[in-house]
């Protein structure tokens, strides 16, 4: 048995990637159950050791060296105990190797069992603790299969759930495509760690600029807002820390390859990148991109924006369903108000106005 132990930790360690100290451990604590339950004893001062190198355990009791032995559980005679060790008085506490002459059979069993449960614990601990460390980041996996609503996602050391609530409407989740999620949140669950993924969360768009523009994510150029409509549009403002450094540009790359990459990604999501900017005016006027905007006029207690447009900018402004005016508001936290504008005719009714007041 002892040389099957190190060959199980040997083979466990490589495909598992479970240090061996961890488990050496879980060995002992499933030697020391066997023990306990075989050998029925409850002595708390019972341990078991597991040689790393050869794989022989040994089974140790902490005794109690006495004149007259009451109890051999627990203690010892001073003369068997002084050929034992060195020195040893009354009172002493020593380690005295207890091991059974049939131990390794009897325990065989029952200690595999407890080992491939502490391996399994230790397994889970250890994907738990790399994914918990990656909440608000981004995984790639592969499309597993559907269980009602929800989908799994195979993430290679274990599975992610995609619930109904996170999924785009609008995309085909195949079995077995790759796709890139955002992980949302990481649970601790006594069938191992429970992952719940999405694609709707505006962060999945953030760590995808971040990955894909080196500006992004060496900090050069700052995400400063991002609206989205899972599945159709995102718009996402950007600030450069380097005045050399266009951000626009950084984001779309060298003839739109970059936004190219992160679009496909979202499977055709479209993208409005749009330059930062303090002043209000020129932030929401921007904003309402690709539409030109004329003028815009401010109430900053109620935090309304009047927007005037281009009467045949009109439609283009306030976009399909009101989505680019929508977006444009969660973009700057203004509420928008668009209008038509049609300069000659207000300069018509002007002109008007004056020649019944001369008259």
């Amino acid at each position: 048995m002892s040389k099957d132990i190190i060959n199980a930790i040997e083979q466990i360690e490589r495909m598992k990637g479970i240090p061996r100290d961890t488990l050496t451990q879980a060995v002992e604590a499933a030697l020391l159950s066997a023990y306990r339950k075989n050998f029925r004893t409850s002595h708390k001062g019972v341990s078991v050791a597991l040689d790393p190198d050869t794989g022989q355990v040994r089974v140790f009791a902490k005794k109690t060296v006495v004149d007259e032995v009451k109890d051999s559980a627990v203690e010892i005679n001073r003369a068997e105990a002084s050929r034992l060790f060195s020195t040893s008085n009354i009172g002493d506490e020593v380690e005295v190797e207890v091991t059974p002459q049939n131990f390794g059979r009897i325990s065989a069993q029952t200690a595999t069992q407890v080992i491939m449960q502490r391996i399994r614990e230790a397994e889970r601990t250890m994907v738990f603790d790399e994914f918990s460390d990656r909440e608000e980041d981004i995984v790639t996996g592969i499309i597993n299969r559907k269980e009602g609503r929800s989908i799994i996602v195979d993430l290679e050391r274990t599975e992610a759930q995609l619930p109904p609530h996170e999924q785009v409407h609008s995309e085909n989740y195949r079995i077995g495509s790759r796709m890139k999620f955002y992980i949302v949140e990481v649970r601790k669950t006594s069938k191992g760690p429970h992952i719940v993924l999405s694609r709707t969360h505006p962060g999945l768009v953030k760590r995808l600029f971040e990955l894909e523009v080196p500006e992004v994510q060496e900090g050069f150029v700052d995400i400063k807002a991002l609206a989205r409509e899972p599945g159709t549009r995102t718009k996402i403002a950007v600030e450069s820390r380097d005045e050399k450094i266009d951000p626009v540009g950084s984001c779309i790359g060298n003839k739109g390859a970059r936004v190219r990459h992160i679009t496909d990604e979202l499977r055709g999501e479209k993208i409005d990148i749009i330059r930062w900017n303090e002043d209000p005016r020129i932030f929401i006027a921007d904003a309402l991109s690709p539409a030109r905007v004329a003028l815009v006029e401010l109430e900053e207690e109620t935090r309304v924006a009047k927007i005037y447009v281009p009467e045949d900018q009109l439609s283009l402004a306030i976009g399909k369903e009101g989505q680019n005016a929508r977006l444009a508001a969660r973009l700057t936290s203004w509420k928008i108000d668009i209008k038509g504008w049609n300069p000659q005719r207000e300069a018509s009714e002007r002109s008007g106005q004056k020649e019944e007041n001369t008259c």
